[in-house]
């Protein structure tokens, strides 16, 4: 396998050189460091690596602004994000933006040259520590059946990003009708009371909402 090129960035010196030395030690090409999001990026743009492994939380600019801003200068480097956070919002927002890894901070040393491996194949490497923790995809049919025929049908509508007004209009129900579902479907599903949660989560698991 060719040696890919890789840099890194944390504005935590110590987790920076430890994963460093650990990459350096292993053999990776490892090219760059910095220690904020605007240095990270600036590594990026001018020395164009394969990889770059990022913290998903620095100053200036997160790991997911840094993300976004590849994207759309068309960068071709391959994002790996490190993070503290198990948030299931980060962690769609990573996928949407089609991240190539996601690995927590606690597990970094255990799997960060799986991740590498697996990136500089070509293929995105999500941890399975925070597919566990976050329960990707454990949803079975059971899940849904603590639902009724209208909470399914109002979270099919929430999947379409549509507001609580035009199902309200769709479905013939009044606006308040509307929030109560969603609520009711919020403790249901126990999700968190968070601004987008059932959003988010509708969105995962729309093909089996179908």
């Amino acid at each position: 396998m060719i040696n890919k090129s890789i840099i890194i960035a944390d504005d935590h010196p110590l987790l920076l050189k430890g994963l460093s030395d650990f990459i350096i030690e292993k053999g990776y090409n490892l090219i760059g460091g910095g220690n904020d999001g605007r240095e990270a990026f600036n590594l990026i743009n001018k020395l164009k690596p394969d990889i770059a492994i990022l913290d998903i939380q620095m100053p200036f600019m997160s790991g997911i602004e840094i993300a976004k801003k590849c994207n759309s200068n068309g960068i071709k480097t391959k994002i790996v994000l490190i993070t503290f956070h198990k948030e299931k919002e980060l962690y769609a927002q990573a996928k949407d933006l089609n991240i190539f890894g996601y690995i927590l901070k606690e597990f970094a040393l255990e799997e960060i040259e799986n991740c590498i491996q697996t990136v500089s194949q070509g293929n995105p490497y999500f941890s399975p520590k925070i597919k566990e923790l976050l329960a990707e995809n454990m949803i079975d049919d059971g899940t849904l059946n603590v639902l009724t025929p209208s909470e399914k049908k109002i979270l099919k509508l929430i999947a379409k990003d549509k507001t609580n007004k035009e199902i309200a209009s769709q479905l013939f129900i009044s606006y308040r009708t509307v929030e109560k579902h969603r609520s009711n479907i919020i403790v249901k599903l126990k999700l968190e009371p968070k601004t987008n949660s059932l959003l988010i989560w509708a969105k995962e698991h729309h093909d089996k909402l179908q």
